[in-house]
């Protein structure tokens, strides 16, 4: 118990002095100030969850004590965030955050653009002297073909991959829809033959398989705002693709899972 004690004291010791280095924020969620603090450590911006969900969709966080975990749920799907991980939980699938959530003055803190992007909100970023503004946007119409193929494409393109990954993949997708480059809508995109058929699955055949339930709820969360990898319109996998094209004429955005992900 003594040995216990000491470790709860030095990592309250530890936190202490990241706060205390910590540079306050000012955080606008849809040009109203978010209530309570909200500052920045090493370059991340955090706010409190509490006041942060409230203000994104009036959800209500709940803290259990005993698992160290506040959940809500925003009527998409259940969100569980656990003290000082990385990760947050949906419908019980991990979302990597990127940095761990911080517990401060008894109130769960995490990381502000990683969180807002899960919840299908945008972060403008000027510098740390201006306010940080979060917008929600307009709510996403989508059909039901739509659901359908995003997340049957996701499915077989990225059946493994993380949440995130998969989020990543349904992006790819619905960039093209919205791009000029591409056809304009998600059934055409997945099928399109312009030059060569563009995704795997489309000539296996597993375009057609039962999605599986990481990959519908990430077709959902694609389709409702959710961004991992910004304006990407190209993905492949080194390991089995030189991706040579892509490689000389798309500029490199980053790496979830086995994709490299491409501009």
């Amino acid at each position: 118990m003594k040995g216990m004690s000491l470790i709860c004291l030095l990592a309250a010791i530890l936190l202490l002095s990241q706060t205390a280095q910590a540079r306050e924020l000012c955080v606008t969620i849809d040009g109203t100030e978010l209530p309570g603090d909200a500052f920045a450590v090493d370059g991340t911006a955090y706010v409190p969850l509490t006041p942060f969900l409230d203000a994104l969709g009036g959800w209500e966080a709940v803290w259990d004590h005993h698992t160290r975990t506040a959940t809500a749920d925003t009527g998409l799907f259940s969100l569980a965030v656990p003290a000082q991980q990385s990760q947050v939980l949906a419908d019980g699938f991990a979302y990597d955050t990127g940095n761990a959530t911080i517990l401060y003055r008894g109130s769960t803190y995490v990381p502000l653009r990683s969180m807002a992007n899960l919840l299908g909100a945008d972060v403008d970023f000027v510098d740390w002297d201006s306010p940080v503004a979060v917008s929600t946007g307009e709510e996403t119409a989508y059909t039901e073909e739509d659901l359908y193929w995003l997340s049957r494409i996701i499915s077989a393109e990225s059946q493994g991959e993380s949440l995130r990954g998969q989020v990543a993949v349904g992006n790819v997708i619905l960039n093209r829809a919205a791009s000029a480059e591409f056809p304009n809508s998600i059934k055409a995109v997945i099928f399109d033959r312009k030059d060569a058929v563009q995704f795997e699955p489309v000539a296996s055949g597993t375009i057609y398989d039962e999605p599986t339930e990481q990959s519908v709820l990430a077709a959902r969360l694609a389709l409702n705002g959710t961004n991992a990898v910004g304006d990407c319109l190209y993905f492949f996998n080194p390991s089995i693709s030189q991706g040579r094209w892509v490689r000389q004429n798309r500029a490199y955005f980053g790496s979830i899972g086995c994709h490299a992900f491409y501009q």
